[in-house]
């Protein structure tokens, strides 16, 4: 190259690199949007009202939240996944993140190329529940009744890809049973029609099954985790009432940014949100929730990411699962 011409262009170059070192010291110098690939009232959307507020006072911008649902968390993820990497448009999101890219041909972001880790969040908890009709108060009747009547039992779902959807998939092949996939188009239509005995099982989040169970609608046969959740301690694990010991499904919640994003930017906003966890008004709120706080940095979250993938892509290719 001509030397004249490289020094311009190592010029332009370091005044590009200054101008991007500018812009992540004076972070934030505006509004922030989080965006929740979710509908409102859902863990997710629940966890950024939580922080959002927390956020807005550490830096002193406001968070505004933004629920854009839609195709298991796709659409939302896909929005942040093209916004520009400057720290002013955030994902809140949860486990599907892994998972989606698993089970869904063609998505046009990927989590691990086009997404920056922030910081794990908190983590929630599937207990397996069943209708009153169904002959069976612990996981191993249920397991024996599901092998004395294979292909007659159902199990009902938020939707494909989701983690309740998945966690079925799991207990299949741990325990070597059938039971027939029922998916919704959300949580609500689902839990109505276990209740009603249309559909004789579903794994629920721990914190709405309580109420339920306690009213006599349905029975909680176990958690799914290897050991018994602070929420709801009198509901023994799966394994503790009879069934096989590596049904390990825990839901966890993370923020991310768009790749590329100031490592600067991404380390302080995951510095913020370890101490606002630490907050002992916002771990009771999420406790409340039936969500337990479990902080992990940027390192952490990618390494406990690569994980979920590798262990759930061998669940997503033996039962041959696919969106649409």
């Amino acid at each position: 190259m001509n030397p004249a011409l490289f020094r311009i262009a190592l010029a332009v170059f370091a005044a590009a690199l200054l101008v991007g070192n500018t812009a992540a010291q004076d972070w934030p110098a505006r509004q922030i949007r989080l965006i929740v690939p979710f509908t409102p009232g859902t863990g997710q959307d629940i966890i950024a009202r939580t922080l959002g507020p927390k956020l807005t006072e550490r830096f002193g911008q406001s968070v505004v939240i933004e629920n854009r649902a839609g195709a298991s968390g796709n659409i939302g993820t896909e929005a942040v996944a093209k916004s520009p990497p400057d720290g002013y448009t955030l994902l809140l999101t949860a486990s599907p993140l892994v998972f989606n890219p698993l089970i869904y041909q063609g998505l046009s972001w990927d989590p691990y190329r086009d997404l920056a880790p922030v910081a794990n969040l908190t983590d929630g908890y599937l207990a397996l529940v069943v209708n009153n009709n169904v002959p069976a108060t612990n996981v191993k009747e249920f397991v024996a009744l599901l092998k004395a009547r294979p292909g007659r039992l159902s199990y009902a779902s938020p939707g494909v890809g989701t983690p309740q959807h998945l966690t079925g998939e799991l207990f299949k092949v741990a325990t070597g049973t059938f039971m027939l996939h029922v998916p919704y188009r959300g949580s609500a239509g689902a839990v109505t029609d276990v209740i009603g005995g249309a559909v004789e099982a579903m794994f629920m989040p721990v914190h709405t099954v309580l109420p339920q169970a306690r009213q006599g609608r349905l029975k909680v046969l176990g958690v799914a985790f290897d050991k018994r959740v602070a929420v709801a301690p009198e509901v023994p694990t799966i394994h503790e009432a009879g069934g096989p010991r590596d049904v390990n499904a825990s839901v966890w919640y993370a923020m991310f940014a768009p790749a590329k994003t100031p490592p600067e930017i991404v380390n302080r906003l995951s510095g913020a949100l370890r101490d606002i966890l630490r907050m002992a008004d916002v771990a009771d709120t999420l406790n409340k929730q039936g969500l337990t706080v479990n902080y992990l940095n940027p390192q952490e979250l990618t390494a406990m990411m690569r994980g979920e993938t590798a262990r759930w892509a061998k669940i997503v290719k033996e039962k041959g699962l696919k969106g649409e």
